[in-house]
């Protein structure tokens, strides 16, 4: 039993509103710990901001309080690494980048708060990992459900220091690459959730979607999302060459959607939908075929 029992979609929406207000005030008190790295301010602040929503899932017992810690943590990174960057002046290249970021959070924030349905719903994957990982419901809440997510924006995320607050902040060749990729990511994602939340509203049980985007690929949104976070290494690869490693936030993210959200999400479209094995076979997972 919850702590705290929250009911109705609206009590739901304020309850998150306030856990996010407060999760971004830790975020920001933590970034500005002296003595602490620009990357290490990172990795501190994302812990801090998880840290109140793990304590906000504790109370309702409820793995969803996370969901929305995605989309919401970046744009803050984002404003932190720029207020790091010498001068006044905003640069080209910052322009670029906060419009690419400010972009994918809005498109993806909106995305979650029209499909979700209120704390008296849970993700199906937060269940499934409880029922099946030998571990209490509190310890995968913390470790499953908030520390990995927590790991893989951090990486994600490390890539916007260099980009925002490092280099002269002019726009060459590599940054319009990176804009026109992050762009068009977002805008993969934006039309593949666009076609999915029609479909849903006329749907049957067991109806497949394979039209549109979904015809090409079975999970066009995570192209896309992984055309972002691609996006923000390239920003960071032109801004400062010798920060290359920080492709260790796309590639992570690739691993994480290959490795475990992929199957998790097919395995359950086989047991829900007759025809989804076979639609498995002709359809890639993320690169549409010739």
């Amino acid at each position: 039993m919850p702590l705290l029992e929250i009911r109705g979609r609206s009590a739901s929406f304020v309850f998150i509103l306030a856990t996010y207000a407060v999760a971004v005030a830790a975020a920001w008190w933590a970034f500005h710990r002296p003595g602490v790295s620009p990357i290490g301010a990172l990795g501190l602040g994302f812990a801090a901001a998880t840290g109140v929503t793990f304590v906000a899932t504790l109370l309702t017992n409820n793995g969803s309080v996370f969901d929305a810690w995605w989309s919401v943590l970046p744009p803050v990174a984002a404003l932190f690494f720029q207020s790091l960057a010498p001068g006044d002046s905003i640069t080209p290249r910052q322009v670029a980048i906060q419009a690419v970021v400010w972009f994918w959070a809005v498109r993806l924030t909106a995305n979650w708060a029209r499909g979700w349905h209120g704390l008296a719903h849970e993700d199906w994957r937060y269940t499934r990992l409880y029922a099946r990982a030998p571990l209490p419901r509190w310890a995968v809440q913390g470790l499953a459900v908030q520390g990995f997510p927590t790991l893989m924006v951090t990486a994600g995320c490390i890539a916007l220091y260099p980009a925002l607050a490092l280099g002269d902040g002019a726009m060459r060749a590599l940054d319009w690459l990176a804009l026109a990729v992050g762009i068009a990511a977002v805008a993969l994602e934006l039309a593949a959730d666009e076609q999915m939340h029609a479909f849903a509203l006329t749907k049957k049980p067991g109806d497949l979607m394979d039209r549109g985007l979904w015809r090409a690929a079975r999970h066009p949104n995570y192209l896309g999302e992984i055309g972002f976070w691609t996006s923000l290494w390239l920003f960071a690869w032109s801004a400062r060459p010798d920060y290359w490693w920080t492709a260790i936030g796309p590639v992570a993210m690739t691993a994480m959607f290959v490795l475990a959200s992929i199957p998790m999400l097919d395995e359950r479209s086989r047991e829900r939908r007759p025809g989804y094995a076979e639609y498995e076979k002709r359809t890639p997972a993320l690169l549409p075929r010739r």
